[in-house]
Parts: structure tokens; sequence; C-alpha cells
């Protein structure tokens, strides 16, 4: 019997590829927004650079499946509406909270759940690994970045004291004999992980037939990357040292980490081929072709056309939901005169770094207790470069000049009009290791949204979602107190009294500014 060949495909194909090739246009039109988001993002990172290559990739593995599919009769499956409809309502919370992970996701969730939709699970189970693929393409994995950098940050350190060098460490920093280092974003690997992931992956399923090796394969993969960026750190701080920091401390830091990573990929891939499985090993039979031809294509029409329209309701939804909502630029007043004893002494001379806020506001107080300084950070009309809730979004980055972050995030407790308020803590110090030890700064920080105070993205989201399904705006913002830690604990008492004592006056005035007019003010929920 002679293989069927793209050359004599049958009407019936014909025809449901059209309908197919419509249905992804029509959802690509709909989510354009999403889809040049993930573009945008691939472009301007090289984290996520390889991601232009998913989308080839996984055409040309289908098309290594053409034969595969053309021994099957393509059958529509209207009951892939239904986790077409879940995906869609899936972007719609993502979109409200303006979560780029979750709405790409679910975007390309969307265009391979129309393949069975429009063409049937049999034939989508012959081409269900080249599908799954197209998730590489979600520019995710920045959530990793600080496990990621604590990991090599203890590996680096561990090492060098094993090497006999003295190691002085304050969170990412370190100093050593010959001079001080940092780890930062760069330095966690992530790139690494994620290029190996996707490449380990491919070669997994190309090399081998049995879901053990496979699976096998890609946990090594996983493993070895990560291993392989703390050898590197602990090398390019090796080499700096044993050079007197001739070597290792410019673009050939980068050079010599790139160099490494390749070689220990192209040995990782050179074992991986030693345990290839030859292409007949566990060949799986076609599946069967018994479903009635002639219902087949009744539905054809119907269900592409019904793939579409449930896709698209969330952008209905998004036009309903935002119907009436006139937002003007927020008036942030200054920050008021607090309780008696909390003076105002100033404007402050640090703050976060929040980037792209509708209004912010920054003052200074002094009480019996110390100094407080005072930031608010207010967002109106949020997009997905101006947001409340994002990586960009931080207390210090890991490359500023003069504060570094040491030691991890914890959650602390005040008091303010009664309730029990949580903040994100977190104890900066400036940068000039051990000539400037006492220089620090206790930070809390906690988001208002929807009239709630929390201290979690995770939450901080949720609540702006729910606030907006609700046509009420996505007003938000971040409050951050500081006050120099001269002594273990003395921030964290200057910042509770200041926050019993103040903190409702803050929110107050965010509560004016969302409601201009005078709306009653809701007790605040922490």
């Amino acid at each position: 019997m002679t293989p069927p060949s793209w050359s004599n495909v049958s009407p019936n194909w014909r025809r449901a590829l059209a309908a197919l090739l419509l249905v992804v246009i029509g959802i690509l039109a709909v989510y354009r927004e999403t889809a040049e988001s993930m573009v945008s993002i691939w472009a301007r990172s090289s984290t996520f650079a390889h991601a232009f290559l998913v989308p080839p990739i996984s055409l040309w593995l289908i098309w290594r499946q053409r034969e595969a599919m053309l021994r099957l009769t393509p059958s529509p499956n209207p009951w892939m509406l239904v986790p077409i409809f879940v995906i869609a309502v899936a972007w719609l919370f993502g979109d409200l909270a303006t979560t780029n992970a979750v709405t790409q996701l679910a975007l390309v969730g969307l265009l391979v759940l129309a393949v069975p939709a429009v063409l049937g699970l049999r034939v989508a189970h012959t081409i269900l690994f080249p599908l799954l693929f197209l998730f590489f393409a979600v520019p995710i994995g920045d959530f990793l970045l600080p496990q990621l950098m604590t990991w090599t940050a203890d590996f680096t350190v561990v090492a060098l004291r094993a090497s006999g060098i003295p190691v002085y460490r304050e969170g990412m920093l370190f100093i050593i004999p010959s001079g001080a280092w940092s780890v930062v974003e760069a330095c966690s690997g992530v790139r690494y992980l994620i290029a190996s992931m996707m490449v380990g992956t491919l070669f997994a399923y190309l090399q081998y037939r049995s879901y053990r090796r496979r699976v096998g394969f890609i946990a090594i993969s996983i493993l070895v990357p990560i291993v392989a960026n703390w050898l590197r750190a602990y090398m390019i701080v090796m080499i700096g040292h044993l050079s007197n920091n001739k070597l290792a401390v410019g673009v050939d830091h980068l050079i010599y980490g790139w160099v490494f990573f390749g070689i220990v990929m192209g040995l990782m891939f050179a074992f991986g081929a030693w345990w290839q499985e030859p292409a007949g090993a566990a060949a799986a039979k076609p599946l069967a072709d018994v479903a009635p031809r002639a219902r087949r294509f009744a539905t054809l029409g119907p269900v592409a056309a019904a793939a579409l329209l449930v896709a698209a309701i969330p952008h209905i939804a998004l036009a309903v939901i935002d119907d009436g909502i006139v937002a003007t630029p927020p008036q942030l007043a200054a920050l008021p005169d607090l309780a008696p004893r909390w003076p105002a002494v100033g404007s402050g001379e640090w703050k976060p770094s929040f980037q792209n806020t509708a209004a912010e506001a920054t003052s200074a107080y002094r009480g019996a207790g110390g100094a407080v300084g005072v930031y608010v950070g207010y967002y109106r009309q949020q997009t997905y470069d101006r947001k409340l809730v994002t990586s960009g979004n931080a207390l210090v980055h890991s490359d500023d000049p003069n504060w570094a972050r040491v030691g991890p995030w914890i959650i602390e407790r005040s008091q303010s009009a009664g309730n029990t308020v949580e903040f994100r803590s977190a104890l900066l110090r400036r940068k000039g290791g051990l000539g400037a030890p006492d220089e620090s700064l206790r930070v809390w920080q906690v988001y208002w949204v929807a009239e709630h105070l929390t201290p979690h993205d995770s939450w901080a989201k949720v609540y702006a979602a729910f606030d907006r399904l609700r046509g009420r705006g996505d007003d938000a913002a971040v409050i951050v107190l500081h006050s120099p830690e001269d002594r273990p604990g003395s921030g964290r008492a200057t910042l509770d009294a200041f926050t019993r004592a103040n903190l409702a006056a803050i929110v107050a005035r965010l509560h004016e500014t969302r409601h201009p007019n005078g709306a009653a003010l809701a007790a605040t929920r922490p």
C-alpha cells in the first residue's frame, strides 16, 4: 500500500485543514495583543529568544507525522468546546489581573485545543507532542530567579570556603580577600535552564521511544544546567581571585560562562546519544479509523464556528465589564500630617523602584522611636507594561549601585484601626561591604487592592481581578514604610509604632484618591 502524501490529500482533509486554519487565524486575531506581547518578550529578552524557534520546530514535527495523520479521517469533536471555554475563562481572569503568564498560556492552550475540536481526538493524539511542545513558546520562568540566585550563592560560598578562601556574605553579596562579588539575575542560570529543558525535551522525543528514557533524560536536562551554573559561578570567582581580578571581571566573564555551558551541554547530549533507541523499537500502531464519515463532516462547519465564538467570549465579557468606566488621572495629594507625635520632616531620601505609576507620593516623619519614610505608588488603568504587581517592581534591583537586599523576605504583623495587618519585610544594606555594616533600612511593604491590604503578590492579583470583574476599575497602590535599623530590631519597633498610629490615615488618603466625590470609606480589610 502506497503511503499517503500531501500530493493526494482527500477533499475531507482539505476542508478540515481549511477550517482549522481559519480557527487558528481567528484566535490569533482576537488575541493579537497577547500574541504580540509574547513576541515582544522573545525579542527583548535573551532568556526567551529561543522561543522564536518553537513554532517552526512544532510545524516540522507535525510534518514528520503527516503519513500517520493522513491515514485517519478528521472527525470534529464538539465536546472540546468545554475545555476551550474553560481556558478562555482562565484567559479572562489572567487579563483582569494583568498576568502575562496566565494569558499567554491560555492563548497557546486555545490554539492547541483547536486541533482536537476541528480534526478530532485521534488526529490530535497522533501529533500530541508537537502540540504540547508549543507551550515552550510561553516566556515564563522569571519566578525561578530568586531561588536559583539563592542556590547559586549558597553553592559558590560553600565551594569557596572548601577551597580555603574566607568569605563574608550578606544576602547575594559576598566578599573574599581579593574583592567583592554579587549574584545578580544574570547569574541565576535561568536562561541555561529554560534553553536546556526545551532542547532536552526535543532530544528525548526524537531519540527515545520508551517513556521512562524520555522522562529520565528530561530530568537530566533540568538538573545538569542548574549544577553547571553553580560550577560556572564558582569557576568565575576563582579565575578572578587567582588572577588578582585581571580575568573574569568584564566581558570575558560572560564568554567563560557560555563556553563552559556549551561544553557541558555538548557532553550531556553526547551521553544521551549513547542510549538512543531505534525508530522502530517501540513504534506506535496507527489508531483505527472507525468514526462514521457522514457524521464527521456534517459538524465540521458548526464546530469550527462554535470554537471561534467560544474563544471570543472573554473579549465580549471585557467590553461589558469595562463599559461605563471613565478613568481620569488620579489626583494623589501629598501625604497628610499624621498623628501629633509624628511630625513631617521632609520627603525622604530613599524610595523603592516601582515603575510607571499613575501617581506617587513620598514623605518622612520622626517620632519618639525614630524616623520613618513613606512611599506610596498609585496605579490606575493598568496594562501589561504599567501595572502594580510585576517582577520589574522591587525595593531594589540587584544592580542598584547604592543598596542591596540582604536576607530573605519575611512576614511581619502590626495593628491598624483594630485590624491585624501583614507586611512583607526586608532588610536593606547600603553597599560598601565591611566598611559600612551599620547603614541598614528595615522596610515594610504592603499592597492596597480592592480595599484590602495584603503583602502577597498572588492575593493582590486575585483581589484586582475580582474588583475589576465587578466593574469597579483597577485602582491599586503599594505602601512602603522604611526606618533605619541602627541595632537589631530597632527598625521593626519604629515601623510597628508608626503603623499603629498612622496607617489608617494613609489608607484613607488612598480611598479619597479612588473616590474623589466622597464615597463612604469602608473598613479596609487585611
